[in-house]
């Protein structure tokens, strides 16, 4: 997981070859993109998702159905080609992108942008699934569909936990895998990171009771997006409100528990601040 990135994902090579086809192709590639800068034009986000969207469903051929259906391949999807493109800004560069604002304040714009996120994720893939209403032979690409809103929500989350503890001076240790995966391990426990050292921290790879959480986490998450697939428009606003209020609700959490243990210069800093 890239760390003090302030351009966002990497997009591959863009001088040509064979590789930039696949590179852009990869779903790691496309969620870095849905969640980066390119995510904010609508038009431009509901072509990622489908991108995504199609990029899975191939996959989950390869996979079969017991490798989809047990959530295993979600999983190795999530831990192998999405979480290392998921950009996480440290301390400085928080503050350096929101105009100086730090402490309370920091996180506040932080939890307001990823529930935008994921509320916007809902409401398009509610929106595409409205549209597949109307036309029942795009319903077999449902699945797909529900896989790459889960991935991108997901992604969002892990980053929101990453940037949650930049913010309260708290980042993970070790190296960009080992942080990652310490990140992705919070935000299935819906916790702050484990401290070093801790039967619960993790190293380089998951463990199976660790993968088994995971993979738990990331099954509720797809069985939420289902709220998309209501007829019309119905699923965009179930979709959008389920991912805003789930959103919230993991912040909430992590901010009390992080809040306690910040430095007191950030704390001195948001007593400061006007209400």
């Amino acid at each position: 997981m890239p760390r003090s990135v302030s351009e966002g994902p990497s997009h591959g090579n863009r001088s040509g070859g064979s590789a930039t086809p696949a590179a852009d192709e990869d779903a790691g590639v496309l969620v870095g993109r849905i969640i980066g800068g390119e995510g904010s034009d609508a038009r431009q986000r509901s072509g990622l998702m489908a991108r995504l969207a199609r990029v899975l469903a191939s996959g989950a051929r390869t996979a079969g159905v017991r490798g989809v259906a047990s959530g295993r391949w979600l999983t190795e999807t999530f831990t192998d080609e999405v979480v290392p493109r998921i950009p996480v800004r440290d301390h400085a560069t928080l503050v350096r992108h929101h105009n100086g604002l730090d402490g309370e304040g920091l996180a506040e714009a932080l939890e307001r942008n990823a529930s935008r996120a994921t509320t916007t994720t809902g409401v398009v893939g509610g929106a595409l699934a409205a549209a597949q209403f109307t036309a029942p032979p795009l319903l077999l690409s449902t699945p797909a569909q529900l896989a790459a809103e889960t991935l991108v929500v997901a992604a969002v989350e892990v980053k929101l936990v990453a940037e949650l503890h930049e913010c309260y001076h708290r980042p993970a240790q070790g190296s960009a895998t080992e942080r990652g995966l310490d990140y992705v391990l919070a935000w299935a426990h819906n916790r702050g990171v484990a401290p070093l050292g801790s039967p619960e921290s993790v190293t380089t790879v998951l463990g199976a009771t660790a993968r088994t959480a995971l993979r738990k986490r990331l099954m509720l998450l797809f069985g939420r997006q289902l709220g998309t697939l209501g007829p019309y428009l119905s699923g965009a606003v179930a979709g959008g409100t389920l991912n805003r209020a789930a959103t919230r609700s993991l912040v909430s959490g992590l901010r009390a528990e992080l809040r306690p243990s910040a430095p007191s210069e950030t704390r001195q800093r948001t007593d400061s601040e006007p209400s």
